[in-house]
């Protein structure tokens, strides 16, 4: 029987200012079958290892994503990384099967997300290019888990997010 491994991305490009995902990355670390895969430590440069990335993603058995939403995506480096390791050629079929999760973050207020808003739709309409690129890699798709105004958050907010994450990182490293 082959032990599940759980590759969780992180990507945040300023983690030396990060209140949550920064302690999701120390918490992935800590949890038995996972490989935390710090995008902005390990290319600082923005050069990915094609062959490395793709070997890492044929051997996980699921995908987290760790990072903060900037700008109503993902952070540049984690869009190189997937543009990188998904280029076409590669076969995409290794994904299928394969859970993708994605943690995040966002500096605004759940309120700020609705018709009307500030940012003039529910959070969930941000989500597309996310569901679509696990929709095309055959990954299922699991419920995010988003912190919203995250930068002002009370540490038992914060404590509590950490800790729902650890559980089900948990649970998904021993499926």
């Amino acid at each position: 029987m082959t032990v599940p491994h759980v590759l969780v991305v992180y990507a945040h490009p300023a983690p030396h200012k990060s209140r949550v995902n920064r302690r999701l990355a120390d918490a992935a670390r800590a949890v038995a079958n996972v490989e935390v895969l710090d995008l902005y430590e390990t290319y600082p440069d923005f050069y990915i290892d094609t062959a490395a990335e793709q070997a890492r993603l044929a051997a996980a058995s699921a995908v987290v994503f760790v990072h903060p939403i900037q700008w109503y995506s993902m952070p540049a480096l984690l869009k190189e990384w997937v543009d990188t390791a998904l280029q076409t050629g590669w076969d995409g079929k290794a994904l299928q099967g394969k859970t993708y999760w994605l943690v995040a973050s966002t500096g605004g207020q759940l309120e700020a997300y609705r018709e009307g808003g500030l940012h003039g739709a529910p959070f969930e309409a941000f989500l597309a290019p996310f569901r679509q690129t696990a929709r095309f890699c055959g990954m299922p798709w699991e419920p995010p888990l988003i912190l919203h105004g995250a930068q002002r958050a009370d540490d038992a907010t914060v404590d509590a997010h950490v800790a729902a994450f650890s559980a089900r990182l948990t649970q998904l490293a021993t499926l």
